[in-house]
């Protein structure tokens, strides 16, 4: 960014137009007055919102010039920079753009955590891989030659290339060496590295030893403050270094970088121990002393480094929470969590008075208050333990979240904390189906024996209102209206605004699902209303999801389609992309249902290219497999639905994902003309029977099994278990739900089809279910049914 700066100032300013503040926190010059950090609830979209602003800020530079981004050493890059370019590489459409992303293969080792993002660039069309081999003999003296300036003799070419092994760092290295009439090299790696190091100026090899201590760029004023020479034996120092190829200017041109960081690390490393933490201590006093030594959006993090790498946990300590401070408020979680896991590792070590200057409110802002007095409470172990589980959750970094998770309630188990303990317990179920490592009930359940008792707390809303919505998607009923009306009073006592607009929002699908329509979904109508107002974005993302669902399930899709069209647009601000591509899946959905198939295959798409986890990918799938089902294409509604199931996978079988796939799979064995198989699936589903408030899937599932009964009418084949499997049917209808219009229109298509089945072919059985249709906007099942008439 700052790159573009210098180079192309009228147009980043144009681009960025409007967007300066939230920008800032990446490149501070953009605003006057950055957003301040530790602002507003950590999570996803703060993330989102800067991923977002970014690829739509090179879009707009690309769209009047070609832009170039070049990304070297990819193999180092920290996990915020991967996460960026996953996401360029994923959204990037438009513009004259390319993206040049470089790395060193032979340093990606099998647990490298550059390996999943190479192998999802690999599946993308818009990602071209270039192989580059180690240079061939002839390649080699080519490069000597241009490195030279003359034609290399043969004997001279062999060496070196039998030396670097075609690598063309190394070719360069040897070469200037033998250029420059060095000694022989040893075959480690370090000395080729180090050699020309070594050849400098004593004080020339003391600045670069100090230099590779100082970061990746080091500015002048402070290596100057660091290295205590005159400045003209710094100056003569440095042009010896920058002559030598291993210092080169920075592109600001007010600091020093090394021309290959394998030579700084190779310089750090040759380091003694002492040398490293006293260098490390200097650089740290020095910029204590004066802060205009870095840029301002440096000093907290590189303070904190330098302190951190000098051994001292008295003032390293301090300095690590200050800099997760600064990292949580750039929605860095990644680099949030590295510096928590560094202050976890100096805790114990760090005097004890110092801890007890420490205050949780000026370093932690997730875990649930212990209901002291926060100006004169201690900041806690368990309270760096917290921020570090949600960071890691945060930045996907799952694993390491876990293992902080249950080593704090392994913790709070002997400290008989049994507030935070739910606390804990809710962040592992979120982990556990992130994870898809089981469904996250028996982690809430004993959140909610926890708080169980207790008196009313933000943990514990926040336990009731989890418990609500896992309740509505998996086992809706009573239970589930219990938690989310007590959940609703919990957060109105303590004064919990956004879990009380979720429970109430959940409280609402809840009603609709009951019978209780109107009601329903009026509330969540309130809930969309009030959450876009006060800018509570997680809850009216996820309100732009329910509300346009539960009209969909009662049958008003042409009501849904403008409010997933707002709904869009501001989950796309907001930088809510799972809720996103949601909200892309419901539209495709309510297309499909009036008959827009062509858009609703659009929207689709639109889908499954903003979805970043696995449930709006499988929601994704579902869809494209409905749409391939009713054209006839067998074969990719099959693929399709193999995509969904396995990203929905068996570890949480929602109905209101299952049924839908069941239905699918059930035309899809029939198509094919595989009538017992769609038998059997149709068993396995009306075997497990149908939960309250899931009318919407049930009913096209059992008129899906009854026309595959249509089907088996006069087949031997089929005729055993034939009564059983319509005598099923059957009774699974009288016991759905019927409270609109459109599933009573399907009552009686499924009662005409069971008849169909049976061997009635009356028109006087039709003509009532073409007339409920005719009142209803919805064309392929008319089409359907007046089919049946006319057969």
């Amino acid at each position: 960014l700052r790159a573009l700066r210098r180079e192309l100032p009228d147009a980043l300013a144009a681009a960025s137009a409007g967007q300066e503040e939230e920008l800032a926190r990446l490149l501070p010059e953009l605003a006057e007055q950055p957003a301040a950090r530790g602002t507003g609830r950590p999570d996803e979209e703060g993330t989102a919102r800067l991923f977002e602003l970014t690829a739509r800020l090179l879009e707009q530079i690309g769209a009047g010039h070609t832009v170039l981004l070049v990304l070297e050493d990819l193999h180092w890059a920290d996990a915020s920079t991967r996460h960026l370019l996953s996401y360029l590489f994923r959204t990037l459409r438009t513009g004259r753009l390319v993206v040049l992303a470089t790395y060193r293969s032979d340093d990606i080792h099998r647990r490298h955590p550059l390996r999943p993002l190479l192998a999802e660039l690999d599946r993308l069309r818009t990602v071209r891989r270039i192989e580059l081999e180690r240079f061939t003999r002839q390649e080699v003296g080519r490069q000597i030659a241009g490195i030279l300036a003359t034609e290399p003799d043969p004997a001279q070419i062999d060496r070196i290339f039998e030396r670097s092994d075609g690598n063309a760092f190394f070719v360069e290295e040897l070469a200037v060496c033998a250029s420059e009439r060095c000694a022989d090299l040893s075959d480690s790696l370090r000395d080729l590295l180090l050699v020309r190091v070594e050849a400098l100026p004593e004080d020339a090899q003391r600045v670069v030893r100090i230099a590779a201590e100082g970061g990746s760029t080091v500015e002048y004023r402070l290596l100057a403050a660091v290295a205590r020479l005159a400045e003209d034996d710094l100056i003569e120092a440095l042009r010896a270094a920058v002559n030598a190829h291993i210092l080169t200017a920075a592109p600001t041109g007010d600091a020093y970088r090394f021309r290959h960081a394998l030579v700084r690390e190779a310089v750090g490393d040759d380091l003694l121990p002492g040398e490293r933490s006293r260098l490390n201590r200097r650089y740290a006093e020095a910029l204590e002393a004066d802060a205009s030594l870095v840029p301002a959006d440096q000093r907290v993090l590189r303070l904190a480094s330098y302190w951190y790498h000098a051994h001292d946990p008295a003032k390293a300590l301090p300095a690590v929470l200050d800099a997760s401070v600064t990292a949580r408020a750039r929605h860095a979680y990644s680099e949030q969590l590295r510096l928590l896991e560094r202050a976890m590792e100096l805790w114990d070590t760090a005097p004890a008075d110092v801890r007890a200057r420490l205050r949780p409110v000026d370093y932690t802002e997730v875990y649930p208050p212990c209901g002291c007095d926060p100006a004169t409470t201690p900041l806690r172990y368990l309270d760096l333990m917290a921020e570090a589980a949600v960071a890691g959750r945060l930045c996907g970094e799952r694993d390491r979240a876990m293992k902080i998770i249950k080593r704090a309630l392994r913790h709070l188990d002997d400290d008989h904390d049994p507030l935070r303990a739910a606390w804990f317990w809710i962040q592992r179920s979120r982990l556990v189906q992130a994870k898809a490592q089981g469904d996250g009930w028996r982690e809430l359940a004993r959140a909610q024996d926890l708080v169980r008792g207790l008196p009313p707390s933000e943990v514990h809303a926040e336990v009731l209102a989890n418990v609500a919505n896992w309740s509505m998607i998996h086992d809706p009923g009573p239970d589930a209206f219990s938690a989310a009306e007590r959940a609703v009073e919990y957060a109105r006592m303590v004064g919990a605004q956004e879990i009380e607009m979720t429970a109430r929002l959940t409280l609402g699908g809840l009603r609709v699902e009951a019978g209780d329509v109107d009601a329903g979904l009026a509330e969540m109508r309130e809930v969309n209303r009030r959450t876009v107002a006060d800018g509570i974005a997680s809850v009216a993302g996820r309100s732009y999801v329910n509300l346009p669902s539960e009209l969909e399930s009662v049958g008003r899709s042409r009501e849904a389609v403008p409010l997933l069209e707002q709904g869009i647009e501001y989950t796309r601000r907001f930088g809510r992309f799972d809720h996103e591509a949601y909200v892309w899946g419901n539209l495709a959905e309510s297309l499909f249902t009036l008959g827009r198939w062509e858009e609703a295959a659009e929207a689709a798409c639109r889908s499954r290219r903003v979805g970043q986890s696995a449930r709006p990918r499988a929601f994704h799938a579902r869809i494209r497999a409905e749409l391939a089902l009713a054209r006839g294409e067998l074969a990719e509604a099959a693929a399709h639905l193999a995509d969904g199931r396995a990203y929905f996978g068996t570890h949480d079988c929602a109905p209101q994902h299952t049924l839908p796939l069941v239905r699918i799979a059930i035309g899809v064995a029939a198509g094919e003309g595989r009538l017992l198989d769609a038998r059997a699936e149709a068993g396995r589903a009306l075997r497990d029977g149908f939960p309250p408030g899931t009318q919407r899937y049930a009913w096209p599932l059992l008129l899906s099994a009854a026309t595959v009964e249509t089907r088996t009418a006069g087949l031997p084949a089929t005729e055993e278990g034939r009564a059983d499997a319509l005598a099923r049917i059957r009774r699974a209808a009288g016991a759905l739900t019927v409270n609109v219009p459109v599933w009573q229109a399907y009552e009686r298509w499924v009662h005409a089809e069971l008849a169909y089945a049976e061997g009635s072919a009356d028109p006087e059985d039709w003509a009532p279910v073409v007339a409920a249709f005719e009142t209803l906007e919805r064309p392929y099942e008319l089409a359907r049914v007046r089919l049946r008439l006319a057969e």
